[in-house]
């Protein structure tokens, strides 16, 4: 039995990357004897937003993670994308009463920098299941 069903919304902006993230996250899903039921590609990270609030709107998942590498340019492009989809995205973790994780790597990291974060999509997986224990506690 499955303890906890997630979804994913994941960046095809650097999708080598992030193919990789998602591999991953879907494995530490398993471990943890939970599943990964529904995989949303988007173009990018600040792109996100939306498509979780139309997943949180289903109310079908216990959590959802996102996946994403925004790696550094010659501009502050970066930053601005990262700050921007981060801040909202926690929003809506908030206003739906549903664990968002963040699995988003960057701002300010290069393309061998992100390569060596693909790990951290399992730390998403990570803090989607524990704040849904967390939130049964309460």
């Amino acid at each position: 039995m499955v303890k906890y069903k997630i979804a994913a919304v994941v960046a095809e902006f650097n999708y080598d990357i992030t193919q990789m993230m998602l591999e991953l996250a879907t494995a530490e899903a398993k471990n943890r004897d939970c599943e990964i039921t529904k995989v949303v590609a988007v173009p990018g990270v600040f792109d996100m937003p939306l498509v979780i609030k139309k997943l949180l709107q289903k109310d079908e998942y216990d959590a959802i993670i996102t996946l994403g590498a925004v790696i550094e340019g010659a501009t502050d492009h970066d930053q601005i994308v990262a700050q921007h989809a981060s801040r909202k995205i926690a929003d809506l973790a908030l206003e739906y009463d549903t664990p968002v994780a963040l699995g988003i790597t960057g701002p300010g990291m290069t393309r061998l920098d992100a390569h060596r974060r693909v790990k951290n999509a399992k730390s998403a997986v990570e803090a989607a299941i524990k704040m849904c224990d967390r939130l049964k506690e309460i």
